[in-house]
């Protein structure tokens, strides 16, 4: 059963690579995407070393990232409010 879901897995890697390289446009959202992703672990790492957040810590993994790459500013509240209530 393991060898199924594995060769699925390959074969539609394959296809989504087929895809972003046939299309010269997904390449420009793949670059978009990278400099966003890569802006808000920049973001994020800034938020917990300077202070400005006293005794909280984001941890910089890919979904807090992603939280904050598709909601900006409103993301990281949301993950400090998420912290609040559940720590």
């Amino acid at each position: 059963m393991n060898n199924i879901w594995l060769i699925i897995f390959i074969a539609s890697s394959l296809l989504l690579l087929l895809v972003l390289l046939r299309n010269r446009l997904s390449w420009k959202g793949v670059g978009s995407f990278a400099a966003h992703f890569l802006l808000a672990a920049a973001a994020l790492y800034v938020l917990n070393y300077s202070g400005v957040l006293p005794g909280e810590q984001i941890p910089l993994n890919p979904v807090t990232i992603g939280t904050v790459v598709v909601l900006g500013i409103p993301g990281v509240a949301l993950i400090m409010g998420l912290q609040w209530l559940v720590i």
